[in-house]
């Protein structure tokens, strides 16, 4: 009797291995495979599901979390869906990623434990639900027992070799000339160089300063001619700096920087607002388009609340060779003007960038991503003003965007997808409100388009476009969806297959906007909150963790809420960060 058990359990045994993996390998089941939770930033996380099989891209991943010790679990967006893929020739080298679901959990608590419940589902079977935990990371501060050294131009190289975790050197002011830090301070126990700004003279001022190789640095107030260098960095800040210089903070080589948090920053260089400027080159004899304000590459770093102008872009993260894990990096609340290439640039993007909250003024394109790297590339409620080419550029196929709650205004063609050669790939335009029109044709280099509402010849069946508020202003309403003209809002429901967007003209705003024609010289930025009572009020999608904290009905198209104040954009008061004002979208 044992044996014939024995027997009958390895048969069982053995039919259930061949089963699963049968199951394994068929096309449209899905095996669960490993979950990872990379790179945790100040207010979000990342959830990386990979997966094998679902050839027919039909499951999804729910997604729930809660602070740990809470009992209420709060719904964020399901994971991404995203099949694995490659750029081929296209980029170099050649990037790959993995099949698998991927997503964010925005607007978080720095320092903050979170359980995270995953419930995948299949209709092809391989149903699973996983719960895990990962913590979001501190705002960098002076340790709490901080020693406090005063130091001036002549003792701060003497006084920094000697400096130990958690020391603050306040710096006198005075001419530093170049420096480079020496050391490294701890977890908990950064090492500071703060000016000390109570004199009523010019501040602590530097050539350039070099916090290569350094971790657990921050630097405080400084005043710098020339570049910041964080290549090799990791967890350094750069806080209320005021940089001058044709390349202001970089780490533009592999590996570039990790978890390194540079906020509340003024960046400024000279590239005029021009026509001859515009685009990624020098043309016509004008003014080479050149600088980069902020340019980074390496995982996990935060930019936020930066002021940054003047820069070719003001910006962006490396291309091609120079790439190193462009994972989990955060761009909010930054207020960037005049950069006649692109606003910002996340290009290779490969996971899990945010890009959120932003005003970007007077800018050849707002927007770049060329290409994603499969994805997700988040751009969520950012505000364009004045955008001589186009405010979206995905160039080079590029995989997994997804455009969420922005707002555009400017001359040629609205909601514009730039350079239509190259098609783009599970993309998703939700809930965006973009205004184009008069004025349109060439600005620079590159075409502005001829003024339609939408111009998106890229977009293909891997596409979603649907809740959009899109209008034009001084010129009849038209638009194009991949070759195909539309004239009728009903004409777009029909080629892209949705029947939510609403056609809108500068009556949607609440403040008398002035529609930027001509695009030259460089305007103000616009107050571009809805007028109540708008067709795009209450007429967007529900997006858990992005919109539902809506004032109405439904939440409102494009980048604001009626009823709620502005955001604050740019370098913040001292004394306020994530801690007082944690989420991304902090109000004035």
């Amino acid at each position: 009797m044992t044996t014939i058990n024995r027997i009958s359990g390895i048969s069982i045994f053995l039919l259930l291995s061949l089963t699963w993996l049968s199951f394994a390998s068929s096309d449209n089941g899905t095996v669960p495979g490993e979950i990872t939770t990379p790179y945790p930033t100040l207010t979000c996380l990342a959830v990386e599901w990979v997966i094998e099989g679902d050839n027919n891209l039909n499951s999804k991943v729910e997604v729930f979390y809660r602070a740990s010790g809470e009992d209420k679990w709060l719904t964020a967006m399901a994971l991404v869906r995203i099949p694995a893929g490659s750029t081929g020739n296209r980029t170099r080298p050649t990037y790959t990623w993995q099949n698998k679901h991927s997503g964010s959990i925005f607007n978080l608590s720095p320092d903050t434990e979170y359980e995270i419940r995953l419930s995948l589902s299949d209709p092809d079977g391989g149903d699973a639900t996983e719960i895990v935990k990962a913590t979001t990371r501190h705002v960098p501060a002076e340790a709490r027992d901080s020693r406090i050294i005063k130091v001036n131009p002549k003792t701060l190289e003497k006084v920094a070799m000697r400096a130990e975790p958690g020391d603050v050197l306040l710096l006198s002011p005075g001419y530093y000339d170049s420096f480079t830090m020496p050391v490294d301070g701890e977890p908990g126990k950064p090492i500071v160089l703060r000016a000390d700004n109570a004199h009523p003279v010019i501040g602590s001022t530097f050539n350039s300063v070099s916090l290569e190789h350094r971790r657990h640095v921050i630097i405080d107030g400084l005043t710098v001619w020339g570049p910041v260098y964080l290549r090799w960095a990791e967890e350094v800040a750069v806080r209320y700096c005021n940089i001058q210089s044709q390349f202001g903070i970089i780490a533009q080589e592999q590996p570039g920087c990790k978890n390194c948090y540079i906020a509340d920053n003024t960046v400024s260089y000279k590239m005029p607002w021009v026509a001859e400027s515009t685009g990624s080159g020098s043309i016509w004899g004008g003014p080479a388009n050149i600088g980069e304000g902020i340019e980074v590459t390496g995982p996990g770093n935060v930019i936020c609340y930066n002021r940054v102008s003047g820069y070719r872009d003001c910006i962006s993260t490396m291309e091609d060779l120079w790439v190193y894990d462009q994972i989990c990096i955060d761009i909010y609340n930054n207020d960037i003007s005049e950069g006649p290439d692109d606003g910002i640039e996340i290009d290779f993007a490969m996971n899990n960038c945010r890009v959120m909250n932003n005003r970007i003024t007077n800018c050849g394109m707002g927007l770049s991503s060329q290409p994603g790297l499969g994805g997700p590339t988040y751009f969520i409620r950012n505000v364009m003003y004045n955008i001589s080419m186009a405010p979206f550029k995905l160039e080079r196929h590029s995989y997994g965007n997804l455009f969420l709650h922005n707002t555009v205004v400017k001359s040629g063609n609205g909601l514009f997808e730039h350079h239509g050669q190259d098609e783009f790939f599970r993309t998703t335009w939700l809930n965006n409100l973009c205004i184009g029109g008069s004025g349109g044709g060439k600005k620079g280099r590159y075409s502005a388009g001829e003024g339609l509402a939408v111009a998106l010849p890229g977009y293909n069946a891997t596409c979603k476009f649907d809740y959009n508020a899109v209008g034009v202003a001084n010129t009849p309403f038209a638009g194009k969806i991949g070759d195909q003209r539309f004239e009728s809002i009903e004409g777009l429901h029909r080629l892209t297959g949705a029947g939510h967007c609403v056609q809108v003209d500068m009556g949607v705003f609440a403040a008398d906007i002035e529609f930027p024609d001509p695009v030259f010289p460089e305007r103000q930025p616009q107050d571009l909150r809805l007028a109540p009572g708008s067709t795009a009020e209450d007429a967007a999608l529900l997006l858990p963790n992005v919109n539902d904290d809506f004032t109405g009905e439904a939440p409102d198209m494009g980048a604001y809420e009626i009823g709620k104040p502005l955001p604050h954009y740019g370098p913040r008061p001292k004394g306020v960060d994530e801690n007082t004002l944690y989420s991304p979208v902090t109000q004035n």
